[in-house]
């Protein structure tokens, strides 16, 4: 029983920050739009409940040694990603609060309902790569480190096939699509400005792995690419199937 105690109580820890996170996301939207018959809040709060719970559940019947580490907050994270994460800190509700009043109360977007879903579809899109990257990355901990101590290695499959840091690129995705859902076009200012700063946290995070982290240089010479995937290169071919099956991360885990 006394072993079950610390998985309870991550269970619990992960169930609180999404509560807090729904909360969030959920207040300022409605909250600054003025209103709660908005379709398109709506179903970004579905999204992203469904998100949240499917990917903590599976986090923590799969892996929960990662789930503990993407809660926590180790004592070697740099500097430089400290600063990263409070800008995004700040950013985010910058960017719900701009979707808000835009979109929400004033309407001053005027965005076709097909932009709007495609926008849908690149968030699905996004969080199936953000669920294929903690299928294949035992070591996704949501800061810049090298976990030492949990035998930090080089990963190679999954997405990390086609470039070094699918997290960020579908993170950039994810937040562009949910300006459009929401139907915002000035929302995708702060959109744009999150987004160079993930640019900017990839480059870093990308010396550090280079300098730290044992066989990266080599990782690195055998996929060029940072972000975007290079067109007609040979890893290309199963990149479809991949993603098919990113779509339904709780059938297996690819290590």
């Amino acid at each position: 029983m006394n072993a079950e105690i610390p998985a309870r109580t991550l269970l619990v820890k992960s169930l609180v920050r999404g509560v807090v996170d729904l909360a969030t996301l959920g207040g300022v939207l409605f909250g600054i739009a003025g209103r709660v018959d908005w379709p398109a809040a709506w179903l970004i709060m579905l999204l992203f409940t469904g998100h949240l719970l499917l990917s903590g559940w599976w986090l923590f019947r799969h892996d929960p040694e990662l789930l503990e580490e993407r809660l926590t907050t180790a004592s070697n994270v740099p500097h430089w990603d400290r600063l990263i994460a409070r800008g995004n800190r700040i950013l985010l509700p910058i960017f719900l609060a701009t979707a808000a009043l835009d979109a929400g109360r004033f309407g001053w977007s005027a965005m076709p309902i097909i932009v709007q879903a495609i926008g849908t579809a690149a968030v699905l899109a996004a969080v199936g790569v953000i669920w294929w990257c903690a299928a294949a990355n035992h070591f996704l901990s949501a800061r810049s480190r090298i976990q030492s101590e949990r035998g930090h290695t080089v990963v190679q499959h999954g997405p990390y096939r086609f470039v070094r840091h699918p997290l960020y690129a579908s993170r950039i995705v994810l937040i562009i699509g949910t300006a459009l859902t929401l139907g915002s076009w000035i929302a995708l200012v702060p959109a744009a400005l999150n987004a160079v700063l993930l640019v900017l946290r990839t480059s870093l995070e990308d010396r550090m792995l280079t300098t730290e982290l044992p066989g990266y240089r080599e990782y690195a010479k055998h996929v060029p690419e940072r972000l975007v995937p290079a067109c007609g290169d040979d890893r290309m071919y199963d990149l479809h199937h991949g993603l098919l099956a990113a779509t339904s991360p709780i059938a297996g885990r690819a290590r």
